[in-house]
């Protein structure tokens, strides 16, 4: 036998940013993130259900678009269910293939797509197998998306009883985390965000574990200048660790990010998913604490 072994190096810009109203015309942050390319287009997937904590976000999409004419090409605005019922089965990913398909986006295009974890994962997933691989830039909603999985490198979709069975590791063009979303929030959805701020700041940094109990009045209300400190810092941290910790696609035995997630995931299947996945990981990471 003759054996030849290449090795292919790949480099991945990992961009992860914040800002206050991304699509207010005077923001130039997220048209900035994409490059002009000739025929480059732009379609924003957005979770359904947005519309009834942000009723004119549509048309603020349209609009932004519309200013920035001369940049990129505007394929429109497309709504994808979300939430975890979305990643039960196929039909949210086919809806979100159908859309690319109809808007003509093709490699040298962009993806935005707007929404909670679920969602993101689910228009991740079809960002990434569509093409074998759209730019796809990520507008976090939720506290949890915001401060975790919004920021990751994983998506995908549930299968056969089990969670993010299906899916691929694809890195995004960038993340950019818009504050106002968080405080139009219910108040227990903003809270409940945090157990996953809690989670990275046990395994990686007791500086803001510290902070966070210094906080924990005003986290309590989801007061604004403490909220957006701790998803901020909760988000440098998890992109930190997955850029920088020498297994971005798990190819290693364990993760550190996974405290308290090996129960959760179990829990969240076992309950129908009516548990939430951040509540299930308050709960795990109890589990792991106890039984270590």
């Amino acid at each position: 036998m003759s054996l030849h072994t290449l090795n292919i190096r790949l480099d991945f810009p990992y961009r992860t940013g914040f800002t206050h109203g991304a699509f207010r015309p005077e923001n130039d942050a997220l048209v900035s993130l994409m490059e002009q390319r000739p025929g480059s287009r732009v379609l924003v997937l957005l979770e359904k259900g947005l519309e009834q904590f942000y009723p004119q976000l549509s048309a603020d999409i349209d609009r932004y678009f519309e200013k920035n004419a001369g940049v990129l090409a505007y394929a429109g605005c497309r709504s994808v269910p979300g939430g975890e019922e979305a990643k039960t089965g196929f039909s949210a990913w086919e809806t979100a293939l159908r859309h690319i398909v109809e808007a003509g986006i093709d490699r040298h295009s962009y993806i935005i797509a707007v929404g909670g974890g679920a969602f993101l994962d689910v228009a991740g997933f079809a960002a990434a197998t569509a093409h074998r691989g759209i730019r796809l830039l990520r507008i976090p909603t939720t506290t949890l998306s915001q401060a975790d999985s919004g920021v990751g490198v994983k998506n995908g979709i549930n299968f056969m009883g089990r969670k993010n069975y299906l899916g691929t590791f694809a890195v995004a063009w960038a993340t950019l985390d818009d504050f106002l979303f968080l405080h139009s929030q219910p108040l227990p959805l903003k809270k409940a965000g945090l157990a996953e701020v809690v989670k990275v700041a046990v395994v990686k940094d007791a500086s803001f574990f510290n902070w966070l109990e210094t906080n924990a009045s005003a986290l309590a209300v989801c007061e604004r200048d403490a909220l957006e400190y701790a998803v901020e810092h909760s988000a440098l941290l998890h992109a930190s660790h997955i850029a920088c910790g020498g297994d971005a696609f798990e190819l290693g035995s364990s993760r550190p990010l996974d405290f308290g997630h090996w129960a959760a995931h179990y829990m969240e299947t076992m309950s129908g998913y009516t548990l939430g996945h951040a509540e299930a990981v308050s709960v795990g990471m109890c589990l792991d604490i106890l039984y270590s």
